[in-house]
């Protein structure tokens, strides 16, 4: 499949966290183009690769060693290949072969196929990067190449609706009686699975008819949010969002209320602040293009940002320095790669067997998340276990 060439529904499956929640967005989105980003292309590249390193495993008649080399090779000519997808996508691949390899005969596989969930949103369709089928259990495997967030399959509405297409399109040849969703996200050493019964699967198609009814004619309320409006197209001009955020910023509690805030006000607060900052953000971001773009904000103006200066010739600039006395060693510093830098460079692989046994995790910076986080707590009131060892 030319993954470059992927069409998207209006109402489509990864935006359905998004209308599903917010039904009117999906119209509302229209009206603002559908740009892409590096990421978002280097994501393309991987996929690419992961979809040959399955075909070559499942279909290895048609897609033999010579003709999957031949591939790879167009690969590494994109000007966003980097060598690292290759380690990545072997994780991917693994975890689907072991998968394959424990069930009692060879499953059924679809690789990037196409599934159509019209019968529960109008138009409805996508594409499952790894479908399998044995016994009676339907498994959607999806590849996520980002490195920004742990995704979990836990209900996840994306990969909900995949499975109702690959329901709709093997229902007749097998007996579905379990969804297993997995969600694969090597760059976060993240892997999410969630299975649940074809019940609870039918329940939510209910759900989702009644939602994509009123999203596809952009009726409904408007119900912004962190997680709706992320990746939203109108995010930074949508009324809703904006008065939401207005309201939350700037109207706090009324009443007598004590001098200081409570722990739990506290949480509250971070909880209504975090997408306040990002809808700021994003109001800015836009603000300036519609300056840059020739078109008044008031109050605003678009400014050239502090410069940097640059040597027009580095090389000959150098000649000169030293042709006046100035030592080399004092031009140039040596200075080593980064750990991330050297594993980077060699790859993952040749870097755990030559050096993985000299590397040492130091724990990170604490960060505050929220309680959903999958991380442990960390606490530095000492707990009776250290207590006593250190008694020792």
């Amino acid at each position: 499949m030319n993954h470059q060439e992927r069409t998207h529904a209006v109402l489509s499956a990864s935006g359905a966290h998004r209308w599903l929640l917010c039904t009117p967005s999906a119209r509302l989105e229209e009206q603002f183009p559908d740009t892409t980003s590096d990421a978002a292309r280097e994501g393309t590249l991987a996929h690419e690769l992961a979809e040959m390193k399955l075909r070559h495993y499942f279909q290895t008649k048609e897609f033999g060693k010579r003709k999957y080399n031949a591939e790879v090779k167009k690969l590494k000519t994109e000007e966003l290949w980097q060598d690292e997808m290759d380690g990545y996508t072997e994780i991917y691949k693994d975890y689907i072969k072991t998968l394959a390899l424990s069930f009692p005969a060879e499953p059924y596989s679809a690789i990037e196929k196409r599934v159509d969930f019209s019968q529960y949103v109008p138009d409805g369709f996508g594409t499952a990067d790894c479908i399998l089928l044995s016994g009676n259990t339907l498994h959607v495997i999806d590849l996520k190449y980002g490195k920004g967030v742990p995704v979990s399959a836990e209900e996840n509405p994306q990969m909900m609706l995949y499975a109702l297409g690959a329901y709709q399109a093997y229902s007749f040849l097998y007996d579905i009686r379990s969804i297993h969703l997995v969600i694969i996200q090597p760059r976060l050493d993240s892997i999410s699975e969630w299975e649940c019964p074809l019940g609870e699967l039918l329940e939510f198609a209910e759900y989702v008819k009644d939602r994509a009814k009123l999203a596809i004619n952009g009726e409904g309320e408007f119900c912004p949010g962190e997680k709706q409006c992320r990746f939203c197209r109108a995010k930074a001009q949508c009324r809703a969002r904006a008065e939401e955020n207005v309201k939350l910023a700037f109207n706090p509690d009324k009443g007598k209320l004590p001098p200081l805030i409570s722990n739990k006000e506290m949480g509250k607060y971070l909880a209504y602040g975090e997408d306040v900052a990002k809808w700021l953000s994003d109001l800015k971001e836009h603000a300036l293009k519609e300056c840059l773009a020739g078109r008044e904000v008031p109050g605003w103006k678009a400014v050239e940002g502090r410069g940097s200066r640059d040597w027009t010739d580095m090389d000959a600039a150098f000649e000169v320095l030293k042709e006046k006395g100035i030592a080399e060693e004092i031009l140039y510093e040596k200075k080593a790669l980064t750990l991330a830098q050297v594993e980077k460079t060699i790859g993952k692989k040749d870097f755990a067997e030559m050096v993985g046994g000299m590397v040492v995790k130091n724990p990170g910076k604490p960060t505050l998340v929220k309680e959903s986080d999958k991380r442990e707590a960390i606490t530095n009131k000492i707990t009776a276990e250290k207590a006593f060892q250190e008694e020792q």
